[in-house]
């Protein structure tokens, strides 16, 4: 956070401040949590359906905040405004163009976000500091929150941004104007609310069509889409630098003689500067697409490629609950539970598939429900069911998803499904995916808590 008075922050949000001094400097992060606020900031007093922030900001200023940002007068100190969160974006838009030299990256796409700003935050970090957004922080909350975290000395800020709604994606990139903008993918994720890939599509685009005359776009091309969001007859385009990313001959930035090694891509990354050989620590094919969008965007901020290379190289996974390995006594169990879509669904199971191969032991797949599908989501979870028998996983196990078929054993709860354990042999490897609603890293926390208890039991290693 850069300092900012009173009196600016009012000017900005057009706001009107009561029982504070227009003198006094904001310092901290902004906070819509008043049980996580930092001393000498703002709490942001949200209204949601079920929890007005507006409640809470005594607890606030007594906590440490200098100031609450309202959409009412409260009985503390106060800047008031009509909506906190059109407020909070004016806010971040004002930032952002007051840190010298910064430089903006927006990430958008179906699936690999989150990992892909990872990524892309562990190879910038050491060109100069670097901040990401905290975990999925990718709406008209998040981004902004991101952007405003954001101090005088740092160089690259990373900004995921997420849809619901046609418009969503336009709105945060006004108020970022990144200098890279990167669409990864187009695929089916949240179609049950957008109606179409098409529109799905459309809305991603909307990074594209947004960003300043200057920057810089980056494509992928792993589906029918993204490749052609930049057309030179737009006028927005017209001479837009374009840099694309994927696995063919004909892409700026490709991967090349790629190889799978206990899970893990290794392969050459190949751009206008070279070939350089990159060997992964994070699980599964599906991670070289997240790969090469972030050695992408480096290329386009002049990272030379042997720092890139090192850096996807040593890179782990950050953020929870995706794909993470816990390596028990005689087991392996992959807890990939923090969200899932068609696509992110077949990398899992493909990625199973192959470390049970490795260790010669059985497939086992705790899947529960996609959400988001809207009429085609019987038929993708059919689909995920019917891909799950032609790889030949051993067991598939349902979790209040009869949408899987006949070919999984069906439990209603996943506490009913932890019966299963004495079924698990040395060697086995165990997965857990679902939609974020369905919570089933629980599952995953069990499993791992009762397979150690019943090897203890057993006399062996815990």
């Amino acid at each position: 956070m850069i300092p900012l008075s009173i009196a600016t922050i009012t000017e900005i949000v057009e706001g009107k401040s009561f029982q504070i001094d227009p003198e006094t400097l904001i310092s901290a992060d902004f906070s819509i949590d008043s049980r996580a606020v930092h001393a000498g900031g703002i709490f942001v007093a949200i209204r949601g359906e079920k929890v007005d922030g507006h409640d809470f900001a005594s607890q606030a200023i007594a906590a440490g905040a200098l100031c609450v940002l309202a959409e009412r007068e409260v009985a503390v100190p106060c800047v008031v405004v009509p909506d906190v969160v059109k407020a909070l974006g004016l806010l971040a838009h004002y930032v952002r163009h007051h840190i010298p030299h910064l430089k903006v990256v927006g990430i958008t796409g179906s699936q690999g976000k989150t990992t892909t700003k990872d990524l892309l935050a562990h190879v910038l970090s050491a060109a100069g500091r670097t901040h990401a957004a905290k975990g999925s922080y990718n709406n008209d909350l998040g981004a902004p929150l991101t952007l405003l975290e954001c101090q005088a000395t740092t160089k690259f800020c990373i900004v995921e941004m997420g849809a619901r709604h046609s418009g969503d994606i336009a709105r945060l990139t006004k108020i970022a104007d990144p200098n890279v903008g990167v669409v990864l993918k187009v695929g089916n994720a949240h179609i049950g609310e957008f109606g179409s890939q098409e529109k799905i599509a459309q809305t991603k685009k909307e990074l594209i069509d947004f960003l300043p005359e200057s920057a810089i776009a980056v494509l992928g091309t792993y589906d029918a889409f993204t490749p052609k969001m930049v057309d030179a007859k737009e006028p927005q385009n017209n001479g837009r630098a374009v840099i694309r990313f994927g696995e063919s001959h004909g892409d700026d930035v490709r991967a090349a003689d790629i190889e799978i090694r206990e899970g893990c891509p290794h392969f050459d990354l190949v751009n206008s500067a070279g070939r350089v050989t990159i060997g992964m620590r994070l699980v599964g094919a599906h991670q070289i697409p997240n790969a090469l969008a972030a050695a992408a965007v480096a290329t386009a901020l002049g990272i030379p490629n042997d720092h890139i290379a090192t850096a996807l190289s040593t890179a782990e996974v950050k953020s929870k609950w995706r794909m993470e390995l816990h390596e028990l006594p005689g087991l392996l169990l992959i807890n990939d539970a923090y969200n899932a879509a068609p696509e992110s669904m077949e990398a899992a199971l493909f990625s199973l598939r192959l470390f049970a191969q490795e260790r010669g032991g059985a497939a086992w797949a705790f899947l529960g429900k996609m959400h988001e599908l809207g009429e085609s989501s019987e038929q993708r979870h059919q689909d995920i069911g019917t891909l799950a028998r032609d790889l030949t996983i051993d067991h598939l196990v349902a979790i209040n998803a009869r949408e899987y078929g006949a070919n999984a054993m069906h439990f209603e709860n996943w506490e009913s499904a932890l019966q299963l354990i004495p079924e698990f042999s040395e060697g086995d490897v165990v997965l857990v995916k679902a939609s974020r609603a369905e919570g089933l890293e629980r599952l995953a926390d069990a499993l791992i808590e009762k397979w150690n208890l019943s090897i203890k039991d057993q006399g062996g290693e815990s």
